[in-house]
């Protein structure tokens, strides 16, 4: 089969390897749709950070996989041949307290491996996963809404959920990548009143603009127009952009009593505690991926919303194209990119949905 590595110094490697075999618990899926997470980017496909849990072991990148299973090995009950699965991305070691809530991407054991990191990925012809590590996708769905929801929307909505967003909320997001976008698009469909949107991009205030993830996109830096829009601030706001400046720019634009979840990887953030956090009895959450439960529960309700979280995807390619998908999404101007196979917006065939 072929699959694609990421060796670092912005290029992609496609090989032919193995077909893979299931043992004991496993599967094998055929990928339909794999897309690309902003991790992926800026910690391996620039470089390879090579600590804890995004050392990258030289394997299939991709963790944002969907597909059909085509094979099962012994021992697996619940998901059968045919099924259309997403693929939750880490595979934790299933025994400790974390796993044991759903919350693999905590997991802290040497087993823990996460597919695209230290495991085979989506990029890939073929998937080899535990059966404990699939959620099926509900008919109604495709296979590139199931990719989106692996990680990216996966993410938003664990910080959604956290930050308790409903109708009595403003809703700040900064960072209006595909997990800002997300965010937005659910936030709306969980009630918010307003969502209002900060990047650095004209091109993505626009998109977000565009796709309905906001109703306002405000140029980062302009605290100005922030504070003329939300007063005294948004009753909630998450950081999706990953960057201290950003990072700030959240919590000093949350009101008094508010809350706050911060999403983005990376960064270094300097604060004044008391003036910003605590004075402001200010809610702060750390929030990382989600859990399986956390995700199936997402997968209900974007069907009883009737959200497509394709619809924050711009641009998708074949496999054998994976280094200009890569380009275009290390270019930071689009939506949300894809890799996908035929048939990667089917639908079950016995789903009635009416999306587009």
């Amino acid at each position: 089969m072929r699959a694609a590595f990421l060796p670092g110094g912005r290029k992609v490697d496609l090989q032919e390897i193995d077909d893979p075999r299931p043992g004991h618990g496993q599967v094998v899926v055929a990928m339909r749709a794999s897309t690309i997470c902003g991790s992926d980017l800026r910690a391996i496909y620039r470089e390879h950070l090579g600590e804890g849990p995004e050392a990258y072991q030289d394997v299939a990148g991709g963790h944002e996989p969907a597909g059909r299973v085509i094979e099962i090995g012994e021992g697996v009950d619940r998901i059968k041949v045919g099924d259309r699965v997403v693929v939750y991305h880490i595979s934790g070691c299933g025994q400790c307290d974390d796993c044991r809530r759903g919350y693999q991407i905590s997991c802290t054991s040497p087993k823990r491996a996460a597919y695209g990191w230290q495991r085979n990925g989506g990029h890939a012809d073929l998937l080899l996963a535990e059966e404990r590590d699939l959620l099926v996708l509900p008919d109604e769905l495709t296979f590139v809404d199931g990719a989106c929801v692996a990680c990216g929307f996966g993410t938003a909505y664990e910080a959604l959920c956290r930050l308790d967003v409903s109708g009595r909320d403003r809703l700040l997001v900064v960072g209006l990548g595909a997990v800002g976008n997300a965010a937005g698009l659910m936030a709306k469909a969980m009630g918010a009143s307003t969502v209002v949107g900060v990047d650095v991009s004209p091109e993505r205030r626009q998109l977000a603009v565009d796709l309905g993830a906001v109703d306002i996109a405000v140029a980062a830096g302009d605290d100005d127009q922030l504070d003329e829009i939300l007063g005294d601030g948004a009753e909630a706001a998450m950081d999706c952009s990953g960057n201290g400046i950003g990072q700030l720019a959240a919590l000093r634009h949350t009101r008094r009593w508010g809350r706050t979840a911060l999403v983005g990887e990376g960064g270094q953030l300097s604060v004044d505690v008391s003036e910003v956090i605590i004075h402001r009895q200010l809610t702060v959450h750390g929030s990382w991926v989600t859990s399986t439960v956390r995700m199936a529960e997402l997968l209900e309700n974007l069907v009883r919303w009737g959200l497509h979280p394709d619809t924050v995807v711009s641009d998708t390619f074949p496999l054998e194209r994976a280094a200009e998908a890569y380009e275009i999404a290390d270019a930071g101007a689009s939506g949300k990119i894809g890799i996908v196979w035929p048939d990667s917006a089917e639908l079950a065939p016995s789903g009635q949905s009416d999306f587009s």
